[in-house]
């Protein structure tokens, strides 16, 4: 084994501007991976909404050339399930986008808080969290503005895709119950507790996905371990 000094890795401390242009170029990668994955998500809610849109142009089409038949319910009930499953696939890769975005927000909230061990003070001019914890989170989500989680959720794109599935599958219940030559009134309430059903499955997956992250989260009273202490324990 080599002892020779002058070959053995240094144990003393990188210079504050090294570190400084470590966790700058990690806060850059997170960036960019942040912006790639909502890029990505992006195009497959698009794609998805490009395809309801197709669907209901092509049922337009039909019905004005052989009218409500049997071809026009077949083809519906095909176009709408074909469209839930795309949506329910869509829906799966937001959620695991959701709580990957998270991730990466946490971790740029430990990257400030290195800035500011390397300059004290600094976080002062911070729009944006230092913590780990759950107030951290929705202090960078919400860039400072105080909102209550509730307004959040609504307005996510996960829960807009969410309400855009509900919507088809309650019309897929719907259009199966009127092909089965139900009355008007059955064909409403199946379709109702059918997107009832299905929001609800919905929100449960969205509990336990985002549930999961939340549990892992240190409690709001918890003390900051620092970027030294991280380091010094690896």
């Amino acid at each position: 084994m080599d002892n020779d000094p002058a070959t053995a890795p240094s144990s003393a401390p990188a210079p504050p501007s090294v570190v400084a242009q470590l966790l700058a170029t990690e806060h850059w990668s997170l960036l960019a991976t942040r912006g790639t994955m909502w890029s990505e998500v992006m195009s497959r809610i698009t794609i998805l909404l490009t395809v309801l849109t197709g669907s209901l142009v092509i049922l337009g089409l039909v019905a004005q050339a052989g009218g409500f038949g049997a071809m026009f319910q077949v083809l519906a009930i095909g176009l709408a399930g074909a469209g839930l499953i795309l949506g329910t696939l869509t829906s799966v890769r937001v959620f695991l986008a959701s709580d990957e975005d998270a991730g990466l927000i946490l971790a740029m909230n430990r990257l400030r808080a290195a800035y500011a061990e390397l300059a004290p003070g600094i976080e002062d001019q911070f729009l944006t969290s230092t913590r780990s914890d759950e107030a951290g989170l929705m202090q960078t989500y919400s860039l400072g503005v105080r909102r209550h989680p509730l307004v959040h959720v609504v307005g996510s794109t996960n829960f807009f895709v969410g309400t855009v599935n509900t919507l088809v599958a309650g019309a897929l219940a719907a259009l199966i119950s009127a092909t089965m030559d139900a009355a008007t009134g059955v064909v409403v309430l199946v379709g109702v507790l059918a997107a009832v059903a299905y929001f609800t499955l919905f929100l449960y997956a969205a509990f336990r996905s985002f549930g999961a992250r939340r549990r892992a989260l240190p409690p709001p009273d918890a003390p900051e371990r620092s970027a030294g202490a991280r380091l010094s324990k690896r």
